[in-house]
């Protein structure tokens, strides 16, 4: 015992070193447990067999790509005024309409009323026999020409053969003093005509047009307009571009634009 009280440091230090030797030796063998256990668990982990993911629901982008496919149509300008509204004009019988789409008023409220064809015409008239050769009085009337003064039946004296301005007489047909008819060649065209006392030759050259606008007080009515007449009204000055059988073309001059008026005779 008196050892032990003289020297239990060294006894204790002994043990203690005693037992660091034991879990020295004893350590390796715990490592080598554990990397088996962990190996076993990574094992099972990384080499258990993966089970399939469930299928998918795309139902919510299949409905959004089909929106995408077929965009809606907001209609803002017939069943909607809040960014287009309407307006309004008064009649002369002061009731109101809408203006949907600008030919309310202006050129395309304007109304074709009438539309005459312009003729030229070539008349056989008489004949004078004063002469030593007959002269034959044929009347030229051209009911398009652009000065009025122009329009009125003109009457020529030819003898066969003679170019006048429109055209030559080229043949006469019976006796020269009382001829059943005459053969003229026009020069415009070339085309051989006949014309006889009770026959002349007639051929459309173009068209006058009478026009109403009924929004205005008195009502305007323009009438014999042609190619290339003027005439104001609504408040806008326009020219007519043309005028056919079935429509008359007229042109604004503030901006040229053109509005094509229908004839429903």
């Amino acid at each position: 015992m008196d050892f032990v009280k003289k020297h239990y440091e060294k006894v204790l230090l002994s043990a203690v070193l005693l037992g660091v030797v034991g879990f020295l030796v004893f350590l390796p063998f715990v490592i080598s447990n554990e990397q088996v256990k962990l190996k076993e668990i990574a094992d099972t982990v990384i080499s258990s067999p993966a089970r399939p993911l469930p299928p998918l629901d795309l139902t919510r982008q299949a409905v959004v790509s089909q929106r995408v496919k077929s965009p809606a149509n907001f209609d803002f300008s017939t069943t909607n005024r809040l960014f287009n509204p309407l307006e309004w004009k008064k009649r002369l019988d002061n009731t109101i309409f809408p203006i949907k789409n600008g030919n309310e008023t202006g050129a395309g409220a304007a109304v074709v009323t009438k539309i005459t064809p312009l003729y030229f015409i070539i008349t056989f008239d008489s004949v004078e026999t004063n002469g030593a050769a007959p002269r034959y009085v044929i009347g030229v009337e051209r009911q398009a020409a652009d000065k009025p003064a122009m329009r009125h039946k003109q009457q020529h004296y030819a003898s066969l053969g003679e170019k006048k301005d429109f055209f030559i007489l080229s043949e006469v047909n019976g006796d020269p003093a009382d001829p059943s008819g005459l053969v003229l060649k026009l020069t415009d065209n070339g085309d051989m005509v006949t014309v006889s006392k009770d026959k002349p030759f007639q051929r459309v050259e173009n068209y006058a047009a009478d026009l109403k606008y009924d929004l205005e007080k008195p009502v305007r009515n323009f009438a014999g307009l042609r190619s290339g007449s003027r005439l104001s009204f609504g408040g806008e000055d326009y020219i007519v571009v043309a005028v056919d059988a079935d429509e008359v073309i007229l042109s604004a001059q503030s901006n040229q634009k053109k509005t094509t008026l229908p004839y429903a005779p």
